[in-house]
């Protein structure tokens, strides 16, 4: 897969969850905005993101965190068809048990959705002064807003702990964030 649109084929016929496209201009308008040089992301997935972000500037590096090995190998070839394999650091394991050194003008978290909180305390400390943690999905489809049409037991559950993470980050001290309805609601966290 040597092109965007190629990626992002392959994204819908496999089911492969990818930023949807206003998310991911509003995220490019950010990095081009705030002159932004360093990235980790919680999430590589197909490195699809992680590819796009790298493509806004070539001074941009990126270390991107993902725990399914089937998603690694392809993000690995991916960013080698892209020849991004000097700017993007593709690291396999489980971000909770990673551990980041070095500080980030951004941090962007796009994994597990029930574990936002924890992403989001464990990964602070890696943020520049100045930075930012932009987190993805938090409308989950828009189920986040009517949990109450929600069926699935477990749906329910991932849907209760991302509003949540929503209320973690409206009530946080040390944080200001906006929540933007852009693509799947994104919020921009800076410290206050």
């Amino acid at each position: 897969m040597g092109s965007i649109e190629e990626l992002e084929k392959y994204a819908l016929e496999n089911n492969v969850p990818i930023i949807q496209k206003d998310g991911l201009n509003f995220l490019i308008k950010y990095i081009k905005e705030n002159n932004t040089k360093n990235i980790l992301e919680v999430g590589t997935a197909i490195g699809y993101s992680a590819i796009n972000m790298a493509l806004v500037n070539q001074n941009i590096k990126i270390t991107s965190i993902e725990r399914n090995k089937e998603m690694y190998n392809l993000a690995c070839t991916n960013v080698r068809n892209f020849n991004l394999e000097n700017r993007i650091n593709l690291i396999f394991g489980d971000a909770l048990e990673t551990e980041i050194e070095g500080t980030y003008d951004l941090i962007f978290i796009d994994a597990a959705k029930a574990q936002y909180i924890k992403f989001f305390e464990k990964y602070k400390i890696n943020l520049a002064k100045n930075g930012a943690i932009i987190t993805d999905n938090l409308n989950f489809h828009g189920l986040t807003k009517q949990p109450e049409t929600i069926h699935s037991k477990n749906l329910r559950a991932l849907v209760k702990k991302i509003n949540n993470y929503k209320d973690f980050l409206k009530e946080n001290k040390e944080f200001n964030t906006k929540f933007y309805e852009i693509g799947d609601g994104i919020a921009v966290s800076k410290m206050d």
